[in-house]
């Protein structure tokens, strides 16, 4: 064979740079895309497949993290048993899931006994109802028809319904919605008469609709309980230590009323029957909708100016590794010299699962840091906003800007502001709405898209009809608001818009 066709082969050592995605990383991604509602089914699905996971007990007075307002609320279960029995009952049942596990070793995983926390019943699985059903508003103007109110006490309950917030609570302050009625349904309303109605509207059904205030919406379902110890506790609770209630401080709260440990149990297992979102319970009661947004974040807005939010965590468990696996681990580790094939087996098994469940706490922990810290350069760039509720007050913001401020990836951050909800004082807003383009002018000048549009809007809405304005006109407009675009600018924005042409506006 000539040299011109010998084939030779050579092994050669190259070095590559990659980046491995860890099964961790995927976790956190995947949680952190989550909004509130479809989080709590995933926490109770990791909760059922991974019996080392469970869920921290109400009454760990241990606890003093912050607590927010629309946070850590849940229906309690049906029945009358105490919070520890509950909580004894479901240490036995994890004990006995380690049991059943340890006692199957050898089995495939997928074989083993799962844990489903709660009674022993067959889980019975809720039917969803998609779609629009009776709605909330409608709920509560059939209440309307069964009471005696003259015509114009109809027109101000019917007002103050539509004022309703999506959660029942009525937060725009009596003066501003005098000011609307007059403005738009042309009744001269004073404070005290709008107050006789709200009062009224906080009669109906649930109990808590109408409230102000998260502390008067509590103290309304409290007010309708049957006279009692517990609820005389209960009022003093939301009425003397709401700031404690909110913060999770429950043994200041036992030490402040001198309550023994069943007592606070008995009065703190019957406050968390309370429903701080009255409104999404009525939703519930008629059907459950796929339209019902649940807020991830609540933005408040306080009189001097300061803008503070807290992560809503609704009926989301706080989770714990469970202390029966921990105790086995470490026992068969003492003895991991002199261990049978079986015990090892034993020892991998609850490894996996104690591992398992700590990584998903630490991806809950990386997910609510992701949020935090997001939605607060958020606040911090499109402060003004929140202030004011004035569209035009959004300033230009990308999701580089929110990345940059945070450290944060960009994918990062658009999941986040792709899935999520804010609630503020000027409604619920998806995080995207805070996001808006700039225009820059050619001095330089950035200008935000959105404050364009929207003054591009009212001129045409103020326009003469009969002859309306061209977009050179609009042009003009636009630079005595102090928007300088082009004309060819004004033409992609109006169609943007949906706004038609001059002539086809008359």
């Amino acid at each position: 064979m000539s040299d011109s066709f010998r084939q030779t082969q050579e092994q050669l050592q190259q070095q590559k740079l990659s980046q491995a995605i860890s099964h961790q990383q995927l976790l956190q991604t995947s949680l952190v895309e989550l909004p509130l509602m479809q989080l709590v089914d995933r926490v109770n699905t990791e909760m059922n497949d991974n019996p080392a996971l469970e869920q921290e007990s109400p009454f760990d007075y241990s606890d003093s993290s912050d607590y927010s307002e629309s946070s850590d609320y849940s229906e309690s279960s049906d029945g009358d048993g105490l919070e520890d029995y509950e909580v004894l009952t479901e240490r036995e049942e994890r004990q006995s899931a380690l049991d059943d596990a340890l006692s199957n070793i050898g089995r495939d995983d997928d074989e083993l006994p799962v844990y489903h926390g709660g009674s022993a019943v067959a889980e019975e699985r809720e039917e969803m109802v998609y779609g629009q059903t009776t709605s909330f508003y409608d709920q509560l103007k059939e209440q309307m028809g069964l009471l005696d109110m003259t015509p114009r006490q109809h027109d101000i309950m019917e007002y103050l319904i539509g004022s309703l917030d999506d959660d029942g609570l009525l937060r725009k302050s009596l003066d501003a919605i005098s000011d609307e009625l007059a403005i738009y349904r042309n009744i001269d309303a004073t404070e005290a008469e709008l107050r006789e109605v709200q009062e009224l509207l906080q009669g109906f059904d649930p109990a808590g609709i109408g409230a102000s205030t998260l502390q008067e919406c509590l103290l309304l379902q409290i007010d309708r309980k049957d006279p009692s110890w517990v609820k005389e506790q209960m009022e003093k609770v939301v009425t003397d230590y709401f700031e404690e209630f909110t913060r999770k401080h429950w043994d200041k709260i036992q030490s402040s009323l001198s309550l023994s440990d069943t007592q606070a149990e008995q009065v703190f297992h019957e406050l968390r029957k309370l429903n701080p979102r009255p409104g999404a319970s009525l939703g519930e009661t008629v059907g459950r909708s796929l339209q019902q947004i649940t807020p991830d974040f609540i933005v408040d807005t306080h009189d001097d100016g300061t803008v503070t939010f807290t992560l809503n965590n609704g009926e989301l468990p706080e989770l714990k590794v469970s202390q029966s696996f921990i105790d086995s681990m470490a026992e068969f580790q003492q003895n991991r010299d002199h261990m049978s094939r079986q015990s090892k087996e034993a020892l991998l098994y609850i490894k996996k699962k104690v591992d398992a469940a700590q990584g998903f706490i630490e991806a809950l922990k990386m997910r609510r840091h992701t949020l935090t810290i997001t939605m607060r350069a958020i606040v911090q760039l499109q402060h003004q906003f929140f202030v004011d509720g004035d569209e035009a007050s959004l300033r230009p913001m990308i999701l580089k800007d929110v990345a940059e401020k945070t450290g944060l990836d960009l994918s990062t951050v658009s999941r986040v502001s792709n899935s999520k909800y804010a609630q503020t004082r000027w409604g619920t807003f998806p995080l995207r709405h805070f996001f808006s383009d700039s225009y820059v002018t050619q001095s330089g000048e950035e200008l935000s898209t959105r404050q364009i549009k929207a003054a591009l809007r009212d001129i045409v809405d103020a326009e003469d009809k009969k002859h309306p304005l061209s977009d050179d006109d609009i042009k003009a407009a636009l630079t005595e608001r102090g928007f300088p675009i082009a004309r060819r600018t004004v033409a992609k924005y109006r169609e943007k818009l949906g706004i038609p042409i001059a002539r086809l506006r008359k």
